[in-house]
């Protein structure tokens, strides 16, 4: 009587095991795939874009012709004059030491550290995987987050203030 119940369990035991390992490579080549073009989106999600909100670019023809000029100002950067202004251009712009649009004499910065990509009238700053992190009004930068006038980004010893 125990020995049917053992096998069926055996073999219950086993289909579990492989549901799980097929389901974590699928997890792996997503994530593999998301690293290498970006998000891995459905249909569903793609009417959303990074900061969570719906398109915010559909509805404009061409974001500067109404006046929309992010910038970032410095408040304090080594090798930056207090008070200078940074234009944010429509394809968006890359944080840090190395060859980048806004470069950074910040050894606490990393070669590439963020980037402030533009979507209509929304500027949205992502962190790059860096080494330090990147701060958005004293807290980490976890993923993507829209910026609105007045907000604070420090990386290492250097802080701005967005402004539109």
């Amino acid at each position: 009587m125990l020995a049917p119940v053992s096998v069926a369990l055996k073999f219950g035991f086993l289909i579990v095991l492989y549901l799980f390992l097929m389901w974590v490579a699928w997890s792996a080549l997503r994530d593999l795939r998301r690293g290498r073009g970006g998000p891995v989106r459905s249909d569903r999600e793609a009417a959303y874009d990074a900061t969570g909100m719906y398109d915010a670019a559909s509805n404009f023809a061409e974001a500067d012709e109404d006046g929309f000029e992010p910038r970032l100002m410095v408040e304090r950067a080594p090798g930056h004059e207090s008070g200078s202004a940074y234009e944010i251009p429509t394809r968006g712009a890359t944080l840090g030491r190395g060859d980048v649009e806004i470069r950074l004499d910040d050894p606490f910065a990393s070669a590439h550290h963020a980037r402030l990509s533009r979507e209509g009238h929304v500027v949205v700053i992502e962190d790059l995987g860096s080494t330090n992190g990147t701060y958005l009004n004293e807290e980490p930068l976890s993923g993507p987050q829209p910026l609105h006038p007045g907000d604070r980004i420090r990386i290492g010893d250097s802080e701005f203030c967005y402004e539109q």
